[in-house]
């Protein structure tokens, strides 16, 4: 796992190069918008449990059929399974969003994903759908302008949506 700074130099350190200004300028970027990106994992960590709860919910009132006999979340085991993969995704993005990077992501959530739930016979759209309505809820609460540091957000939000988009069609 890199983190935006240790990829940064990974990078120029594989060319022979020292930064480029334009690196500089972002990663000074990066820590001046520091207090933002803190609050965006905050506020999603915090909010966390009812992210997950209203986007399945929200799901399984689109696609009844997960929850009923012989769906993918029948029984309290696969409910309990479908809600635990829904909260790991979350908090890969959160890590993912505070490191400014999605190689953990990627690294220790996404890769395999897909052919793991394929294996098991999980509909990977459903998933994505979930991953999506997961979305919808933290930029929702992102955007929620009390309590949080003030100024422009949206270029973090827009790393925010990122980065579940990455997620969702990783598995869908």
């Amino acid at each position: 796992m890199l983190d935006a700074f240790a990829k940064v130099v990974s990078q120029a350190d594989s060319k022979g190069e020292f930064l480029s200004t334009s690196q500089l300028d972002a990663l000074t970027n990066m820590v001046k918008e520091g207090n933002k990106r803190l609050d965006t994992v905050n506020r999603i960590t915090s909010n966390a449990s009812t992210i997950v709860a209203n986007a399945a919910r929200a799901l399984f009132e689109e696609q009844p059929q997960l929850i009923q006999p012989g769906g993918n979340a029948y029984t309290n085991r696969r409910m309990a399974a479908c809600l635990r993969d829904m909260e790991i995704i979350l908090r890969y993005v959160t890590y993912a969003t505070l490191a400014g990077d999605a190689s953990v992501l990627d690294d220790r959530c996404l890769n395999g994903l897909r052919e793991t739930y394929q294996a098991l016979g999980v509909p990977g759209g459903s998933v994505a759908a979930g991953v999506q309505k997961m979305k919808d809820a933290a930029v929702s609460i992102v955007n929620d302008p009390s309590g949080i540091t003030k100024g422009d957000c949206s270029a973090l939000v827009s790393e925010l949506a990122s980065y579940f988009d990455r997620a969702a069609s990783a598995v869908g």
